[in-house]
């Protein structure tokens, strides 16, 4: 009889974030079917969405990730894939504005917001995962800002999380995938 190591059976639940990366995505929606990739069904949920909505939400369907959320852009981005700064300061400020918002209905001030880099993204589509922010997960890498307006972009090839305290907001760097410190 065989027997799995916590290590083995830790780097298998892994690999679809270590195989994740979404640079070369060629999702265009304005050809439908271009969206049918597994990495485009977040630009399929966007399309689906009423012209007049400008950010959604839904609940991340990873089934190890019951507690999450997802906060996303109707609209598409100008780079595939699509990131922060390809957005207008404008649109970013509502963008975390929602999100933000969402986030408190769901944790109260226990929330956090989590964006992976590219490469450990596994949807060209912008989004923001929204969750609770797992304890001890506080680091001493980050910058206090007051708002979502002082929100920065992430560093090149890093990831972004951001969360309460006291009344501002951490926003954080180093870490490639953010997500992975929120609670599932």
């Amino acid at each position: 009889m065989r027997y799995v190591t916590v290590g083995a059976a830790a780097a298998v639940l892994l690999l679809p974030a270590v195989l994740a990366d979404v640079r070369n995505c060629s999702c265009d929606h304005a050809q439908p079917e271009t969206l049918a990739a597994r990495e485009c069904s977040l630009c399929r949920a966007a399309e689906s969405q009423p012209e007049g909505v400008r950010f959604f939400a839904l609940r991340d369907t990873n089934p190890n990730k019951p507690h999450r959320w997802l906060a996303l852009p109707r609209f598409h981005g100008k780079t595939n894939p699509q990131e922060l700064s390809g957005m207008t300061a404008e649109e970013r400020t509502a963008y975390w504005e929602f999100a933000i918002a969402k986030a408190r209905d769901l944790w109260g001030d226990q929330w956090a917001l989590a964006i992976n880099n590219l490469e450990r993204r596994t949807q060209c589509h912008m989004h923001i995962h929204i969750g609770k922010l797992s304890a001890g997960a506080e680091d001493d890498r980050f910058v206090v800002v007051t708002g979502a307006a002082d929100i920065p972009l992430p560093r090149e090839g890093d990831g972004l999380w951001v969360h309460p305290v006291a009344g501002k907001l951490h926003a954080h760097w180093g870490n490639d995938a953010p997500e992975l410190l929120l609670e599932r």
